[in-house]
C-alpha cells in the first residue's frame, strides 16, 4: 500500500507541482487548498499518513488548524513557513509539526523531509540499535518503542514522533550528557545546522508534557550549556 500524503497550501501551483514530484516518487497525493478544506478531509474521516502544510493561508491559517487538530490525531506534520519566518517555525513545532521546511520548498529537499518523518514515526529502532526497540523504565517514565507509548505513572502522556524519539535517546543514555548534534541525527534524521532551534522546541515540548503528567519531572531533563542535555532518573528496574 503506498504513503498518502495530504498537501494543504492555497498556492495551488506550487502545491500542484510539489504533488506531481510526488506521486512520481511513488506517493499517493492530494491536495487541500485551505484549512477549512483540510480540516473538513479531517471530519470525514479521511486517513493519511503524513500532512504537509502551510502556515500562511487566508481563513483559517495553518497554525490554528494544526491546534485544532493535533489533539485528534498523531499523524506527522511538515509545516511550510517563510523563508525568514523563525518564529513561525517554532510557533509551529510549538503546537505539534514534526519538521519545518522554508518556501518556496525545494521537492528533492520536502521529498528527504517527508521519508525523514515517515521514518521516524515507525516502530523501529531510532538509535541504531536493536536494543532501542525494548520497553525502558527509569523513575516514573516507561517508554515502549514498539508500541511508540510513553507513561508517567500509568498515565498516557501523548507525544508526537519527534518527541517521543527525543525522550527515548535520552532515556537510553540517561545520566550521559547528549549533544544537540547527535540527537538532530538520530531525532530528526539530519545534520543541526547554524540556527537551527528545532531540537530545542521538541525537548521543550517533552518537558512541558512530562510536568503535565507529574509536577517537577521536567526537571529530570537538564540543559547543559554549551553541551547538550543530560536525563538525570536513577534507574531503579
Amino acid at each position: 500500500m503506498s504513503t498518502k500524503i495530504l498537501l494543504v497550501d492555497d498556492d495551488t501551483e506550487l502545491s500542484g507541482l510539489l504533488a506531481e514530484y510526488l506521486i512520481n516518487e511513488g506517493y499517493e497525493v492530494e491536495q487541500a487548498d485551505s484549512a477549512e478544506a483540510a480540516l473538513a478531509r479531517l471530519n470525514a474521516q479521511e486517513v493519511f499518513d503524513l500532512w504537509v502544510l502551510d502556515i500562511m493561508m487566508p481563513g483559517l491559517s495553518g497554525l490554528e488548524l494544526l491546534q485544532q487538530v493535533r489533539p485528534r490525531m498523531s499523524t506527522p506534520v511538515i509545516m511550510l513557513t517563510g523563508r525568514g519566518d523563525d518564529i513561525d517555525r517554532i510557533l509551529g513545532l510549538e503546537v505539534g509539526a514534526d519538521d519545518y521546511l522554508p518556501k518556496p520548498a525545494n521537492p528533492r529537499e520536502l521529498l528527504a523531509r517527508i521519508r525523514a518523518v515517515l521514518r521516524r514515526s515507525q516502530p523501529q529502532p531510532s538509535v541504531g540499535a536493536i536494543a532501542a526497540q525494548h520497553p525502558i523504565h527509569l523513575g516514573s517514565i516507561r517508554l515502549d518503542p514498539q508500541l511508540r507509548e510513553a507513561k508517567v505513572e500509568d498515565e498516557m502522556v501523548q507525544l508526537t514522533s519527534a518527541e517521543f524519539n527525543v525522550l527515548n535517546v535520552l532515556m537510553r543514555s540517561a545520566g550521559q550528557i547528549v549533544s544537540k548534534e547527535y540527537l538532530t541525527e538520530q531525532v530528526l534524521h539530519r545534520k543541526l545546522t547554524a540556527y537551527d532551534r528545532a531540537i530545542d522546541v521538541h525537548v521543550s515540548r517533552v518537558r512541558t508534557k512530562l510536568d503535565q503528567a507529574q509536577a517537577g519531572l521536567a526537571e529530570s531533563i537538564k540543559t547543559i550549556r554549551g553541551q547538550g542535555y543530560q536525563l538525570a532518573i536513577r534507574d531503579e528496574h
